[in-house]
């Protein structure tokens, strides 16, 4: 499995516009599902049916192998996830998250696996969050050295209020078709985003957004902002700008630098 998933992304890597339209047999092998439980933290909060780690791996080739068959008969649907709320760093305010239960963190561990292939050969230098082998300190030090080398003029500094909880799940599922075909996973993918939200024991549609706490948010937050911010700052507003401009972006926050230009600093406006 390990090798096929290589596979993918050599090949994602040299046909940047190809579509790929058959990888949902990789999410549904025993091999892929195995190889997410154990990437899975132990110790971890249950979603609503209770189930951890732990207990689901008491009898973990049964599981897995049920759920495999499940998911190839696309019999497979995921439960609403178990809204929860923690303290948010600076701010009197809570972070809200939601939390699958350990079956659906497993699929959506299964499907990350895959869909890294892919869009690791897409995502810009630019973005450093949720991203293998790219940390925050990278960015930091990336954004230092811009400052100390480059003719920096100012830093813009920007955080989407509420991003994770307010993704429109529409132009998700069109930026993701770009590069996903397989109508499968993308039926999948949908599924997850609208498997709902249980708080105080009520259930809650999920119109838009992609809770934090699942194995698979990270991933959809990148593919998004990749399209939104990333695509657009490299081949629009670069280009629009009279001197250099430099830009780093982790998860949802993002900085901006430019150069004064020649009629002295510009007017940075990043949102319409």
């Amino acid at each position: 499995m390990a090798r096929d998933l290589t596979q993918i992304r050599e090949k994602a890597g040299k046909e940047a516009e190809l579509c790929f339209t058959s990888i949902y047999h990789y999410v549904t092998d025993e091999d892929n599902l195995h190889a997410s439980y154990r990437d899975l933290e132990p110790g971890k909060a249950p979603g609503i049916d209770g189930v951890t780690k732990e207990g689901y791996g008491k009898d973990l080739g049964r599981n897995i192998t049920d759920l495999a068959q499940r998911l190839a008969q696309l019999g497979y649907r995921p439960a609403p996830v178990l809204r929860a709320y923690i303290p948010k760093p600076g701010s009197d305010k809570k972070r809200p998250l939601g939390i699958p239960c350990f079956e659906d963190k497993l699929v959506q561990r299964a499907v990350a696996r895959v869909l890294e292939q892919i869009y690791e050969a897409d995502f810009l230098d630019c973005s450093y969050g949720y991203r293998p082998g790219r940390t925050c300190h990278q960015a930091l030090d990336g954004l230092g050295r811009t400052i100390q080398r480059k003719k920096v003029s100012y830093v813009v500094e920007s955080d989407i209020r509420g991003f994770f909880d307010h993704v429109n799940h529409e132009w998700l599922m069109k930026f993701l078709g770009l590069r996903i075909g397989d109508k499968r996973v993308l039926r999948l993918i949908w599924r997850m985003l609208k498997g709902g939200v249980m708080e105080d024991g009520l259930t809650h549609a999920s119109e838009e957004g992609t809770p934090q706490g699942g194995s698979l948010s990270p991933l959809l937050s990148n593919v998004y902002l990749h399209y939104v911010l990333d695509l657009w700052f490299e081949r629009r507003f670069r280009k629009q700008c009279r001197g250099e401009a430099y830009y780093f972006r982790f998860a949802d926050d993002c900085a901006p630098r430019a150069q004064r230009g020649p009629k002295g600093p510009q007017s940075v406006q990043l949102f319409n």
